[in-house]
This record gives structure tokens, sequence and C-alpha cells, in this order.
């Protein structure tokens, strides 16, 4: 790609990942309002099981010895370098955000998720627009994916407690897979899990590790919230290459009926930040007064007035001219 291709990418790889890194603002809009989303998705579509083992075959002696040139065609087949571009800069971005809500849970975590609910609350609104519920099924599908946040949303660290690897696999599955869907952000799923803290937490940690390891700190430090993000980026891969297929084969069958329940979704999705703020074993100095209140309705309205006013200015944005 020429340099200035390159370039524009990785900063929709930066917006798409900055938007993916709170909850309510989904990375596959921005993908959709920068042009690319449907590359993103045939590009993603075009990663297989047996493309990926072919080029990983091509870096060894096997199969005839080492060609860049066979690797290299892979890549070129499943338009791998404007993939590798484009999630170098949402993987930055990603990180650049889980440090902020990282500091930010630790010492604000009502002003947090006061904005997080003003996120989700006007995301809702924005999308309920674009859903016509005019169906039985559709109204069906509204229902039952409005139930199923909401519940949880209220038990998910009940369902899902300890944090174990299988529940770190499958929350990158959802996540992940969800990144890429308009409208719908793998964060919110996250928190509607019970594992976006957690998450970050843990990013956090394996930064600080890696960091302390370049002036002699202790490997296992590495390893141990090491295992947890790479058990996380497992589960986002399959998620990717299975639970997005499924997602997208459901648009296909039904888009109507697919998007009113993934729109539910946000909607029942508005009880989790509160529900999160509500464990005591998480969060035991959040206080429920007037002052609380007043925190996280200020936020939250905060967190209204973003989306406005990206809603307004979305078809205003022009990468090309960046």
């Amino acid at each position: 790609m020429p340099l200035r291709v390159w370039g524009k990418t990785f900063i929709v790889g930066l917006l798409m990942g900055a938007a993916d890194g709170v909850p309510g603002i989904s990375g596959g809009t921005i993908a959709l309002i920068a042009g690319v989303y449907e590359r993103l998705i045939s590009a993603i579509t075009a990663v297989t099981p047996g493309r990926v083992l072919a080029g990983l075959v091509a870096l060894t002696p096997l199969d005839g010895g080492v060609s860049l040139e066979r690797a290299r065609a892979v890549i070129e087949d499943i338009d791998g370098w404007f993939l590798i571009t484009l999630v170098a800069g949402v993987v930055i971005a990603v990180v650049l955000v889980g440090q902020a809500v990282e500091w930010a849970d630790k010492r604000y975590p009502v002003l947090m998720f006061g904005l997080f609910f003003g996120l989700i609350g006007a995301s809702a609104v924005i999308l309920l627009r674009e859903v016509a519920i005019r169906t039985v099924p559709e109204a069906v599908a509204a229902i039952v994916g409005v139930i199923v946040a909401f519940l949880a949303s209220g038990f998910s660290e009940t369902l899902l407690s300890g944090n174990g690897y299988a529940v770190i696999f499958i929350a990158g599955a959802v996540a992940v897979s969800a990144m890429i869907l308009p409208g719908l952000s793998g964060s919110l799923l996250l928190v509607i899990l019970g594992q976006y803290t957690y998450m970050y937490g843990r990013l956090g940690t394996f930064i600080d590790a890696v960091t302390a390891l370049l002036s002699g700190g202790s490997f296992s430090r590495v390893t141990t919230s090491g295992v947890d993000v790479a058990t996380f980026v497992l589960g986002g891969i399959v998620g990717l290459l299975t639970i997005a297929r499924l997602i997208r084969k459901a648009i296909r069958t039904n888009r109507d009926v697919t998007f009113a329940f993934l729109v539910a979704l946000v909607v029942g999705a508005l009880r989790a930040p509160i529900a999160t703020l509500n464990d005591a074993s998480e969060y035991p100095s959040v206080v429920w007064n007037w002052p609380t209140v007043q925190a996280f309705v200020g936020t939250a309205l905060i967190g209204v007035l973003v989306v406005s006013i990206l809603d307004w200015y979305a078809v205003e944005i022009d990468l090309d001219s960046v």
C-alpha cells in the first residue's frame, strides 16, 4: 500500500480501538464511517485455517524450504497488509484506553461508570431510530435481547465468577467478534459479562510486568498476567473465525430480526454500569447518596453529549483529507 494509505488505515485503527475501548461506542461504526467496513469484513472472512497454515508452513523448512514469496502471496490473498496495519492501530488505542480505564476505576469508579451509562443510553436511542419493529418475530427478538442483557448484567458476577481461563476465553470470543458490528460495542458486552474492568486490570498488570522486566524485573509476573491476556486474544481470534461469521449469516438470513435483537442488547445493558457499582466486594466505598447520584448523572450527561456530537457530525467525517 502507498504510505498515505498505510497512514490512513493506521489512523482508522486508532479510532476503532479507542471506540471499542469504551462501552457504548462501536468500532464497527467507525469502520463504516471511514469507508473500510466492507473491506474489513472481506479480509476477516478471507482468513481461514488453511491459509494461516499455508502461511506458517511457507516460513518453515517444510514443504520445499522457506519461501517468502509464498508467505507474501498468502498475506496478499487475505488483504493482510491492510489487516496488520489496522490491527496495529486498534491494539495501540486499546492499550492506551485501558491505562486510562484502570486509573479511573481505582480512583473515580462512579464517574467512570456514569460516563459509560450515558454512552450506552445515547447509543441505544440512536440505534433505536434505525430499527423499525414491524413484525412479531422482530418484537420477540427485541424483547429477548432486552431480557438477556438485563439479566446477564445483574448475574454475570455470579455466573462467571472466578475469572477462569474458560470465562476469559469466552469473553474474548464474544467481545472481539462484536467489535466488528456497527452499533454493538465489544466493551459493552464485557461490561455485561462482568469482565470489563478485570481484563483491563490484567492488561495493565501485563504491561507493567513487561516494563519491569526490561529493567530487571521478574519473568514470572509476565507469564502470570500474560496467560490471561493470551487466553483472551485466542478467544478473540476464535470468535472472529466463528461467532462473527454466524452473526453475519444471521444478518443475511433475516437482517431486521437480527438487528432488533442486537439493538435490544444495548437497551438491556443500561443496567450493567449500575449493577457493577453495586458489587460491594469490588467497590466497597461506593454508597448511593445525593452527591453520588449527582456525580453519576453529571458524567452520564457528558457521555450523552459525546455520542450526540459523534452522531451529528458522523456524516462530515472524511478521512481522505487526513
